[in-house]
């Protein structure tokens, strides 16, 4: 009887931990040109995965005024992809279109390139 509940949680002990999926940290520079765009206030992102969300934006930093924005993102995360989409002024880019999708490196650093709300 103790031989079959030791077995048992050995058993348990490894399914358990065996499930886990191992997590890594995965940074991703997001750059966005929306440039030809007027009266920007604000660009950000959202996203599927911590530290975005769908419910609040992420600001991007100017790095040419009402042309390119930028922000680095920090995932821990055992997953290769996330979905984001950007906002100017807090309206979403691509309505009624699927969300952008991301692709990790291998390396960890992984660099996003896009003009707002062209797919």
């Amino acid at each position: 009887m103790k031989y079959n509940a030791a077995l048992f949680l050995l058993l348990s002990t490894v399914l358990w931990t065996g499930c886990v999926q191992k997590t890594k940290l995965n940074k991703v520079k997001y750059l966005v040109n929306v440039y030809g765009l007027k009266n920007i206030e604000k660009v950000g992102v959202r996203g599927s995965d911590n530290p975005l969300s769908w419910d609040a934006d992420l600001d991007l930093k100017p790095i040419v005024k009402d042309s390119m924005y930028a922000v680095e993102v920090i995932y821990n995360t055992g997953y290769n992809v996330t979905e984001v989409k950007f906002t100017v002024n807090g309206i979403f880019e691509l309505q009624n279109q699927d969300n952008r999708i991301i692709r990790f490196s291998e390396s960890g650093r992984t660099e996003a390139r896009f003009v707002f709300d062209r797919p």
